[in-house]
């Protein structure tokens, strides 16, 4: 509820109070004493404690009994007044164990053979059920309104620690991959050293070309350990070692999904480069997952994957129309795959959205920076 508990609680009180107002006429048609002004001015200060109920529902549920207490000894029609009790005794209930419920269930049914007493009732085995009951049935109710309260917390508990384990999962992977890229730019500068070295003396040009390469390569080496620092590496799984995809094989990515049933187009705007291979694996496995959801949930979709290069960034976007859905294979809530999105683009300072589109279909679109001085303006830029 979007309300604030002690605004709930207020609309509450107030309205009890209202309805034990309008139920005040109806004594003298029960051969009680009618209502006056006092009696109307104790009806108020018997619901008036009910608003910080949920603070401290305890101490008012005995200030609203002894409040009744002081409007039944006054000689008036108790049934007014008994709403107050009764949300009072059911709020202790549902908030506090049942080693202290009770005891207040137990004053409300005192209360109440009290009131029989002094209106010197002539049913007094309706007046001892009631006693009995009304208490009975309001403290059951809040006993497993607590339980569920608990069962709701204790769930929504589980629920955020399964997802920080799939996150650190999601990030061990991630931490895996990019280990595999940096021993790549490690190669890459170990090989053009030699080179650098073996024509130093000889080929000027080509030891300053493998200089500059190697310059660029390290920058970008640092760049992926920056970020391979922001993740704890998992324990190796022992998964065989495979070369890293990149944007080009998005070709073949496209195929596998077609012979899988789901028509696929391709679309690459821009002009194509090479981008560092931690970006290009970020793109590439955001591409990947979304495909494959498409595959698994809609397979009678028609799906698009759109690359766009541009000056500073690269945008992928995978979009279907909805077709072929199924219902029982959608979850709710966001899965291993989304999560995964999710980390991949925040680890590369990436924006990320994901979801329903308006015209039917489902939509994903990344777009990752391409230069270190964007990512680090983008960090965190995940929706």
């Amino acid at each position: 509820m979007r309300i604030r508990p002690l605004a709930v609680d207020t609309l509450i009180a107030a309205a009890l109070a209202g309805v034990a107002m309008l139920l005040g006429p109806e004594a003298a048609r029960q051969g009680q004493n009618p209502l006056d002004a006092t009696a109307y001015a104790l009806v108020v200060l018997v619901h008036l404690p009910l608003v910080p109920r949920g603070r401290a529902p305890v101490v008012v549920c005995c200030l609203v009994h002894a409040g009744w207490l002081v409007y039944i000894t006054a000689g008036y029609w108790p049934v007014v007044c008994s709403f107050g009790p009764m949300l009072a005794v059911y709020t202790v209930a549902s908030l506090r164990p049942v080693r202290i419920s009770v005891p207040c269930a137990g004053l409300m049914g005192g209360v109440w053979i009290y009131a029989g007493a002094v209106n010197h009732t002539d049913g007094w085995p309706s007046v001892v059920g009631q006693a009995i009951v009304y208490p009975a049935v309001l403290w059951r109710f809040g006993v497993v309104a607590r339980r569920s309260a608990e069962l709701t917390r204790q769930l929504r508990r589980e629920q955020a620690e399964r997802a920080r384990r799939e996150v650190a999962a999601e990030r061990g992977r991630i931490a895996r991959e990019l280990h595999d890229v940096v021993a790549h730019h490690m190669s890459v500068i170990s090989v053009q050293t030699g080179l650098a070295r073996f024509v130093f003396d000889t080929d000027h040009n080509t030891a300053r070309t493998a200089l500059e390469t190697i310059d660029a390569t390290g920058k970008e080496a640092l760049e992926e350990l920056r970020r391979m620092l922001m993740v704890l590496r998992a324990a190796d799984d022992g998964a065989p070692a495979a070369p890293m995809p990149d944007l080009a094989r998005l070709d073949e990515m496209a195929e596998r999904i077609r012979t899988g049933g789901v028509p696929v187009t391709l679309t690459v705007e821009g002009t194509p480069r090479p981008l560092a291979p931690g970006v290009e694996l970020c793109a590439y496995r955001v591409v990947q997952e979304a495909l494959t959801n498409v595959l698994k949930h809609a397979p009678g979709s028609c799906a698009e994957v759109r690359l766009r290069y541009e000056p500073h960034q690269v945008t992928v976007s995978v979009t279907d129309d909805g077709e072929g859905v199924i219902p029982d294979r959608v979850r709710t809530g966001g899965g291993h795959g989304l999560i995964g999105m999710r980390e991949r683009a925040r680890l590369y300072g990436g924006q990320i959205s994901i979801g329903p589109r308006d015209q039917g279909g489902f939509a994903v679109r990344l777009t990752l920076p391409t230069s270190a001085r964007a990512a680090a303006q983008g960090d965190d830029a995940t929706t």
